[in-house]
């Protein structure tokens, strides 16, 4: 995106030494930082003072020098789009940082010594380490020790109440670690979780089939867990303490290995083995062949990386990389699978859901013990054969202190290349996950009425659009509805409404509804009849076009409910109404036709989001929602699109925006469904099944899976890649579906009005809820996903109890 540097020269007004920085994986470069009032840059070029920190007013160096300098810059960003800053490690010694950016990116700077460090963080914008983690957003956050970081977050007691996932609580655990895409020496890890790789069938409710998370990868065998205890006792060198295993878990070269088939990582992995590939005996080649080398070899105790749960394109030789022949005379090509997968989408899937099962969530605090905890160290780690060579662990050497040249390049040498163990983060045995039954005992008994309760408005008009802004955060949770009719309401959630001792109640005004019932009809609407204010009408106005038909996604909201934005209008704007005053606060023109769906991407309570617009013009526009103005704005004064993503022929009938996965997907009418990039770059058309006309609701998780609703009850699920995992025919016109948080279950609803719930990898149909007295125009989640929220075409709201964990567990199968 362009930005105006015309006013660098006066922005800018330090420089900040020499640093080694990198964007990515073990690509680092020399360079120097520049930080002003509103800007950081870095360049490749090498500073008259290196190491030296100077104000442009008061420095030595002649103010054209950094002028001159300031031209070269290689990279510039806005403070503006700093998201976290976290201190960092590089070659064990805590010399960098790690900004983190609103585009989905990171850099790591690595510093001449510790007092740059700070330096820097205190030139930075005041973000602290972002606001996942419950740390108050400070600079000191910034600068805490990994250690502190543990100390001070709520992640581990969101992991115990289970409203976080075992994958997201380990890539916590791994970035206050210090664990970084952008050093492959210190590559995220995750442990091996299975250890059936050979039969066709697996059965994950087996305890059999999951490895032992107490022991570290090298003492599961017993025999070789004997050989590694006799070398470690055994040991006779005073100048190196004793250590079991003389290789590590996770080094750069075997995170290029597990990735050798995906680019950068394949250049980088040429880079590493000078021009040429590896022997192709030693190159990943197999699930099955990995894992029993790591349970017989001893100089392999390989662990996993993130990338096994998630990414199945490193599966596959799709850039058919000449990879050579073994010595059985096979070629190496696409990873050979377990015989109970039968495509990589199936093995990453599965594997996912044994990271996530029961078996592993009752033991992953003890892997955390070992790699992260308290048996890193010490006398815990001797009796839990778990000890490493002593250059791999924190604190273990000061460089600044070794003035021999050749000396200290074998040691950076060594560390760089034959692993880094993660900074300790505690020093006392991690907690166990609190157990399934005792956070979720609906899932284990049967719920008396899958309805809690029917909600009937005054207007009758169809509920076209839900929005559920329930968090309990909020000075006012609430569910937002909007009819056909145009007319909106603001009704009041109840967050102490207690689900599991409810029975269903029918309520058709506020007076009829109990105290402890989960939503009270939004009380303005009982006084419209009485009320000439249209204010208190809860209108959006009558200029609608007439040829768009209004659905779901034609409205969006804020997250905190004051705003609705619609789209629709005859003058081709969308507009945003205060759902207060029912006024509007901003109309937003920049399509040349009719808009006609809108998207909001991922935020929280206080974040700025991204909203996109599709058009009749065949062009979507991204727009910057600042949520400390509350509007829609652009460079200037006027608001203005981002990006403008362009490739459809046809109106787009559906548009759905991720700002983590930075993809932007939108369907068109007898067009194709394309991936955009955020940016604006077109990265592929979704090809759909034959007879699949026409997208209408397009749905994406935050795990990459997109589900599209075509013409006709068709539904399809694909990668973001583009690769189709499944496709089906209902037997039901489709008005509306929503994915569960995890992207694990899928919801639709239609003409028939019935709510079904579906296991989205496979499009396999899970349960259908009673059927509903009108059909089905819009679904909406809680927060806490145990209520699902229906509109019907009567007017009415049906709002179920939901519990995926039951589905998790009812339908838990073999594969």
């Amino acid at each position: 995106m362009p930005r105006p540097w015309s006013s660098l020269k006066a922005q800018v007004h330090k420089v900040l030494g020499s640093i080694l920085y990198s964007a990515g994986g073990s690509s680092h470069h020399d360079g120097h930082l520049a930080t002003g009032k509103t800007v950081f840059a870095i360049s490749y070029h090498t500073s008259p003072h290196p190491g030296y920190i100077c104000c442009i007013e008061n420095s030595p160096v002649p103010y054209d020098t950094v002028l001159k300098y300031c031209d070269h810059l290689h990279g510039k960003w806005y403070f503006s789009e700093v998201r976290a800053i976290f201190s960092r490690r590089y070659l064990l010694q805590n010399v960098a940082i790690e900004i983190f950016l609103a585009s989905r990116t990171s850099i790591l700077f690595a510093f001449p010594d510790q007092m740059t460090v700070k330096k820097v963080i205190k030139a930075l914008p005041r973000v602290g380490v972002g606001i996942k983690y419950g740390i108050p957003q400070t600079r000191r956050a910034s600068m805490m020790s990994p250690r502190q970081l543990m100390r001070n977050s709520n992640m581990t007691q969101k992991w115990q109440r289970r409203e976080i996932s075992n994958f997201e609580y380990l890539m916590f655990l791994n970035t206050i670690a210090g664990r970084t895409y952008n050093d492959l020496n210190q590559y995220p890890v995750f442990p091996w979780v299975l250890t059936n790789y050979e039969t066709k069938e697996l059965d994950l409710s087996l305890p059999s089939n999951y490895r032992d998370l107490s022991k570290p990868i090298g003492a599961l065998n017993p025999s070789r867990r004997a050989y590694f205890e006799e070398r470690f006792q055994s040991w006779d060198n005073d100048s190196i303490p004793p250590f079991h295993y003389g290789t590590h878990y996770s080094t750069a070269a075997f995170v290029l290995n597990w990735l050798i088939r995906v680019e950068p990582m394949t250049t980088m992995f040429l880079a590493l083995q000078g021009g040429k590939f590896d022997h192709p005996n030693r190159l990943f080649s197999s699930i099955a062949l990995s894992w029993k080398n790591c349970q017989r070899d001893t100089s392999d105790v390989k662990e996993l990386i993130p990338e096994f749960f998630f990414l199945p394109e490193m599966l596959v030789n799709s850039n058919r990389y000449r990879l050579g022949r073994q010595e059985d005379g096979s070629s190496v090509g696409d990873v050979e699978l377990p015989p109970w997968a039968s495509s990589p989408e199936e093995f990453v899937r599965i594997n996912r859901m044994a990271l996530e099962s029961e078996f592993v969530s009752c033991q992953l605090h003890q892997w955390i013990d070992l790699i992260f905890g308290y048996k890193q160290r010490g006398p815990e780690a001797v009796r839990a054969t778990n000890v490493f060579y002593y250059l791999t662990y924190e604190g273990s050497v000061d460089l600044e202190s070794i003035v021999d040249p050749v000396i200290r390049e074998a040691i950076e040498n060594q560390i760089r290349n034959f692993g880094q163990t993660p900074s300790q983060l505690l020093m006392e045995p991690h907690p166990p996950r609190s157990s399934a039954m005792h956070l979720s005992p609906m899932m284990f008994s049967s719920i008396p009425d899958d309805v809690c309760m029917t909600i009937k408005f005054p207007s009758n008009s169809p509920i076209c659009h839900i929005s559920a802004n329930t968090y309990p955060q909020l000075p006012l949770p609430s569910v937002v509805t909007v009819t056909t009719g145009q007319q909106f309401a603001v009704n009041r959630w109840n967050t102490n409404y207690a689900a599991s001792v409810q029975s269903p109640s029918y309520a058709d005004t506020p007076q009829a509804q109990a105290i402890n019932q989960p939503l009270s009809m939004d009380p303005v609407l009982s006084q419209t009849a009485n009320s000439s204010n249209p204010a208190l009408k809860r209108h959006l106005g009558d200029n609608f076009s007439q040829k768009l038909k209004i659905r779901s996604n034609c409205f969006v909201t804020t997250v905190d409910s004051r705003f609705l934005v619609a789209c629709g209008f005859w003058d081709n704007s969308f507009r945003v109404f205060s759902t207060e005053t029912a006024k509007i606060v901003q109309i937003v023109f920049g399509h040349y036709g009719v808009v006609t769906c809108l998207s909001r991407s991922e935020c929280n309570i206080t974040s700025d989001c991204y909203i996109a617009s599709g058009s009749a013009d065949c062009t979507v526009l991204l727009w910057h929602w600042n949520a400390r103005t509350q509007t829609i704005v652009g460079e200037s004064e006027a608001p203005a699109p981002r990006a403008t993503l362009t490739g459809h022929e046809q109106p787009v009938t559906a548009v759905v925006i991720s700002a983590e996965l930075g993809l932007v997907v939108s369907g068109s009418y007898y067009g194709p469904v394309l991936v955009h990039t955020t940016f604006g770059d077109l990265l592929r058309s979704l090809e759909p099944p034959s007879g699949f006309i026409s997208p209408e609701n397009i749905a994406m998780s935050r795990e990459g899976v997109i589900v599209v609703n075509y013409e006709r009850g068709h539904i399809a699920a694909y990668t973001i890649n583009g690769k189709r995992l499944r496709h089906e025919s209902h037997n039901d016109n489709l008005q509306c579906l929503l994915l569960s948080r995890d992207g694990e279950y899928l919801m639709t609803g239609g003409d028939k009005g019935i709510v079904e719930v579906w296991r989205t990898f496979n499009l396999a149909l899970l349960y259908a809820f009673p059927t509903c007295e009108g059909s089905v125009r819009s679904l909406a989640l809680s927060h806490d996903q145990k209520f699902l929220l229906a509109g019907l075409a009567n007017g009415s709201i049906v709002i179920f109890h939901i519990d995926f964990n039951r589905w998790h567990h009812e339908f838990q199968q073999r594969y």
